[in-house]
């Protein structure tokens, strides 16, 4: 698919319809690309950039000419949204979404008969942030990108936009949409309520000063940042995927009823053997590729407690061209290596980061 000769429309610009849009026109600069966002500011943004060639004001005929569309509000907004498509897209024209749902979206497209021009896409990326101001032309990058077509799709439409997306630098996975519902429910949706409840747990149990809240920064906070994600969006998710996501939930009540069990027991075989299976199966993740979290750059630094050393390591990055997202002391390091947590922009610099002070005798571990 040439996008060069073709018209692309976004129906929302938050992080991701904005990082696509930012992707294609980098990728494909001569591309002509719509956009309507309800959030003006956002719009106006992409304008400003380049990234859009017109901002609309709203969802109207405007949008007769696009040859892709994107669909990216949330499941219950771009279900509206089709509704006042219906009878203003083309034919030939592909409409998409980037929902983390794919099942309630196909039922609203099979109803409307938009079937044969309809692909469910996912692009599995995210991050605790969210806006256009967020987005990026390299987000998706090495991304799988869930494509969940129906039986009813015309072949060619799979075909092509797959291979668009992958032109993009994304990695294109063709899923039945119930299939994906609930791959997504058991990698995305559940880690995040986790995520949520472990936040709420210390919550609730924090003393008046809050000191638990104090004691929680460094490998606590890592682990649960992906509770700060966008709760309008996380409403969407639950309340569209619910099926799934209490099927889950109920076998994993059902596990830890186990472990109290156990525990009660005084069973320490079944503790050894519940932690070696976890870290067997996690170790065998694998991490080449980008997944629904947006990944963590970062690298901890031994550093003796003398004035001046944080600012010595600053410096000596700065002075090697590599640009520091955050950096600071790691107070508590129950689950970290290192007193100096280094957070970079990417594997590049972290690598670079790693070499430079390794060669200036400090001890580095890289995440």
């Amino acid at each position: 698919m040439n996008a060069e000769h073709f018209t692309i429309g976004f129906i929302g610009l938050g992080l991701i319809g904005g990082s696509i849009a930012k992707t294609i026109r980098r990728v494909h600069p001569d591309t002509v690309i719509y956009g309507f966002d309800t959030d003006r500011e956002a719009g106006e943004l992409a304008c400003q950039e380049g990234v859009l060639n017109q901002l609309f004001d709203a969802v109207d005929s405007r949008f007769s000419s696009c040859d892709i569309l994107f669909l990216c509000a949330p499941v219950s907004v771009n279900i509206a949204y089709l509704r006042e498509l219906k009878d203003i897209v083309a034919p030939q024209c592909l409409i998409t979404d980037v929902g983390s749902v794919k099942t309630p979206i196909q039922e609203a497209v099979d109803a409307l008969g938009l079937s044969p021009q309809f692909i469910g896409g996912h692009p599995m990326v995210g991050s605790e942030k969210t806006g256009y101001e967020n987005a990026g032309d390299h987000l998706i990058e090495n991304a799988y990108y869930f494509l969940t077509p129906s039986d009813r799709t015309m072949f060619y439409l799979t075909a092509t936009f797959s291979s668009f997306i992958q032109g993009l630098g994304a990695l294109a996975v063709t899923l039945k949409p119930e299939q994906h519902d609930y791959i997504t429910a058991s990698i995305s949706h559940i880690p995040h309520i986790i995520a949520a409840e472990l936040v709420h747990l210390v919550r609730r149990a924090d003393t008046d000063n809050g000191m638990l809240r104090q004691l929680a920064a460094g490998g606590f906070k890592d682990i649960t940042r992906i509770a700060s994600s966008s709760p309008v969006m996380w409403e969407q998710i639950c309340l569209n995927n619910s099926g799934n996501i209490r099927s889950l939930l109920t076998d994993m009540v059902r596990d830890l009823q186990q472990v109290i069990g156990e525990l009660d027991e005084g069973n320490g075989g079944f503790v050894n053997e519940y932690f070696r299976t976890a870290s067997e199966y996690r170790n065998s993740v694998p991490d080449h590729s980008i997944g629904l979290f947006e990944k963590v750059h970062k690298l901890y630094v031994y550093i003796p407690d003398e004035p001046g050393t944080l600012a010595s390591v600053a410096s000596q990055l700065a002075f090697n061209n590599i640009n520091i997202k955050n950096i600071g002391i790691v107070h508590n390091r129950e689950f970290e290596e290192g007193v100096l947590e280094i957070i970079l922009y990417d594997d590049e610099s972290c690598t670079k980061a790693a070499r430079v002070l390794e060669e200036r005798n400090y001890i580095v571990h890289v995440r």
